[in-house]
């Protein structure tokens, strides 16, 4: 995979592990959280549960998850449940959802999350024209910040994996060499969102910060996007700080 720093360029992770934990992808049959569901499944000991509106489409997506990560001979431990089920079983729940929906999905899921609870979200909100990918954020500065303000109160939330290319994400062939980027105002929760994401190998997690500049993180998104566009060689392209 190509990958840009300030810079524009590439790295190798610390990893580090955070034991037993069950970890909730909400929409994980989508290419962000099918991405996040095998990079996980495959690099850490955790259990992964998927949800969805439908729970059968759960179910469908865990059969497709556990063929490919046993094609590269892992036997990960993943179960499908509607999203509320995911979400109350959950030490870390992602909300792997269009932008669009993630203000919905939380409220949906609103009475299975508490202060125990760590709600993660990737979600940028984009538009798109004939030049390419535009930076759209809600009204209140970011989607992490909508996603803070639609959460309950006492519900620490956490901005991540923004800038990770799903396509590449979900092809385990692809070696990483990137960084993600990670905002919280509650630091217990931000380290053990860092800790969990560099076990993913090839992933070195930096901390932004507060909640605050979570819309500087999610602006970089359609710039490496375009990036992509029109450079044929950085497919897929990620972010690498130096």
């Amino acid at each position: 995979m190509a990958a840009i720093s300030v810079v524009f360029a590439s790295f190798i992770g610390v990893p580090s592990r955070e034991a037993g934990m069950r970890i909730a992808l909400l929409g994980g049959t989508g290419d962000i959280g099918e991405g996040l569901a095998l990079r996980f499944g495959r690099d850490t000991d955790h259990e992964i549960l998927i949800g969805s509106r439908d729970p059968e489409k759960a179910r469908d997506a865990v059969e497709e998850y556990e063929a490919v990560l046993e094609d590269h001979g892992v036997e990960a431990n993943i179960k499908g449940f509607a999203n509320e089920m995911a979400a109350d079983r959950a030490d870390i729940v992602v909300l792997s959802v269009p932008p669009y929906y993630a203000g919905d999905t939380v409220e949906a899921v609103a009475d299975n999350l508490d202060e125990d609870t760590i709600l993660v979200t990737p979600a940028v909100g984009m538009k798109g024209d004939e030049d390419g990918m535009h930076y759209h954020p809600p009204g209140v500065g970011s989607v992490t910040e909508l996603v803070a303000q639609r959460a309950p109160e006492a519900v620490p939330i956490v901005g991540a994996y923004h800038n990770l290319a799903a396509g590449k994400l979900a092809d385990l062939s692809v070696e990483f060499d990137l960084d993600t980027l990670v905002v919280a105002d509650d630091e217990d929760a931000k380290r053990t969102v860092i800790s969990l994401s560099n076990e993913i190998d090839g992933l070195r997690t930096l901390d932004v910060g507060p909640l605050a500049n979570a819309a500087e993180i999610e602006a970089v998104t359609p710039l490496v996007i375009n990036i992509a566009r029109y450079n044929d060689e950085l497919d897929d392209v990620g972010a690498k700080w130096l």
